[in-house]
């Protein structure tokens, strides 16, 4: 177990300083990822060598493997941005595997971690951005609860009548909280709006997601892509002097960090559950 605590050690270094750089300014540089995945792997060919031990470093390149699909399909369907997608990939050469069927079941538990700490780290951070634009947030969460206020109110409703009858069966006061789902659904596309900033060309970054396509004369638009803003479409966009509005999201980083450390923690109970 003494290489997979060398690996946690590698990924926990490499995912503080992925977390400063996304609190700071909101993106991670490639290198930091890639050299990760670089030296995670290098690392697991040479303990495969001296201790001929084949298998560790398959798990390595089968675990990346899982995770580079897993990592695209969160990046097109706007779950991550580049930067998170590529540090999932890292993460998929360090967990610690130790058998073909845990390269599945921890891939699995490890997602589900992240997505449920992702979950609850964005609810939290979010509570500060509606503090710090709650006029904003408030009209706009009048308008989008008045467009869907039949469904809003009857899941209210069914919601609060739970409540009273968990007191009678508790499984439904354990289920109830689904029933709030439309409403965190209408909180957050409201706060998407309070996301929304109207930079300077000089204050753009690769990989900026644009709100709106930007028509910069008849023949010439930079068009709205999940990939975000290019070096030569900010480069254009300094010519033209064009101001855009950007769509920010919340740095999402600090999420792999406490997923990372819980898994450190309980990586051995976690593997005796899944052998």
């Amino acid at each position: 177990m003494q290489e997979q605590y060398f690996l946690f050690a590698l990924a926990l270094l490499w995912t503080l300083f992925a977390t400063f750089q996304d609190l700071r300014s909101r993106e991670v540089a490639n290198w930091l990822n890639f050299s990760l995945i670089v030296f995670a792997l290098a690392f697991r060919a040479f303990y495969a060598i001296t201790k001929q031990n084949l298998q560790f470093f398959l798990f390595g390149i089968f675990g990346f493997a899982i995770f580079y699909g897993l990592a695209y399909a969160f990046y097109y369907s706007k779950v991550f941005a580049g930067g998170d997608a590529k540090l999932l990939m890292g993460f998929g050469v360090i967990l610690p595997y130790n058998s073909y069927l845990s390269l599945l079941t921890l891939s699995l538990t490890f997602i589900s971690l992240l997505l449920t700490i992702g979950a609850i780290y964005s609810l939290i951070y979010s509570v500060f951005i509606a503090a710090k634009n709650k006029n904003k947030l408030k009209k706009e969460f009048k308008t989008l609860f008045s467009k869907n206020r039949v469904i809003l109110n009857t899941s209210l409703l069914i919601f609060l009548l739970s409540l009273i009858f968990g007191i009678i069966k508790p499984i439904i006061l354990i289920l109830s909280p689904i029933l709030l789902i439309p409403i965190l659904f209408v909180y957050t596309k409201a706060l998407e709006k309070c996301m929304l900033v109207l930079l300077p060309p000089n204050k753009l970054t690769e990989g900026d997601w644009l709100e709106h396509s930007i028509h910069l004369t008849k023949n010439k638009t930079i068009k709205k892509t999940v990939h975000g803003l290019s070096k030569e479409e900010i480069s254009l966009l300094k010519k033209y002097k064009k101001h855009v509005l950007i769509k920010q999201g919340i740095p999402f980083v600090p999420a792999f960090l406490i997923s990372l450390i819980i898994l450190i923690f309980t990586s051995e109970t976690l593997l005796s559950l899944l052998t």
